[in-house]
């Protein structure tokens, strides 16, 4: 997945609030992208959120993966920074070829994570297996979508999280 794909995704999640227990606009966000390219989409109770990509024809016995992000953000500014996280968003540049936020974090945890999962269901031309993609409410302040989640919210058996710090780490 090359970064053009990823990288738009992820603008247009710096500019919808996530703080930790009020996932309500991306909890949104997620549900109008998933339907509005007609895929399975649900949520449960906490807002968690699935959107699953049907197998790519000739992949259809492929096993399913379950790709795996949290909704919520680390909610820090710097003193004397004016910003409401509850209905601001976040402020980024280029810099020396890193973004950067103005004055708070950024979001990448894990909205990377979420872009890359909505640049996988958006792009055509991958030839996939069924692929599952789910995102968790409040995992910032304890886990407690993937905790208060059914056992039966999705169906695949393998499991990759997308919220790493450290290139082609597996833990």
């Amino acid at each position: 997945m090359k970064e053009e794909k990823i990288m738009p995704f992820f603008r247009d999640i710096l500019r919808i609030p996530r703080e930790s227990g009020h996932e309500e606009h991306i909890i949104e966000f997620l549900l109008e992208f998933g339907r509005s390219r007609g895929l399975e989409t649900k949520r449960d109770a906490i807002g968690n959120v699935l959107i699953t990509r049907p197998a790519s024809v000739g992949c259809e016995s492929w096993p399913t993966v379950v790709l795996q992000s949290h909704q919520d953000m680390v909610c820090e500014k710097n003193g004397g920074v004016k910003h409401d996280f509850a209905k601001d968003a976040i402020d980024a540049y280029i810099e020396d070829g890193w973004m950067k936020a103005r004055g708070t974090t950024l979001g990448a945890d894990d909205g990377i994570g979420i872009a890359t999962e909505l640049a996988i269901l958006d792009d055509k031309s991958l030839k996939l297996g069924k692929i599952e993609c789910l995102f968790t409410v409040s995992e910032e302040t304890g886990l407690d979508g993937a905790f208060a989640m059914s056992s039966d919210f999705f169906t695949g058996k393998i499991l990759i999280n997308l919220d790493s710090e450290d290139l082609g780490s597996c833990s």
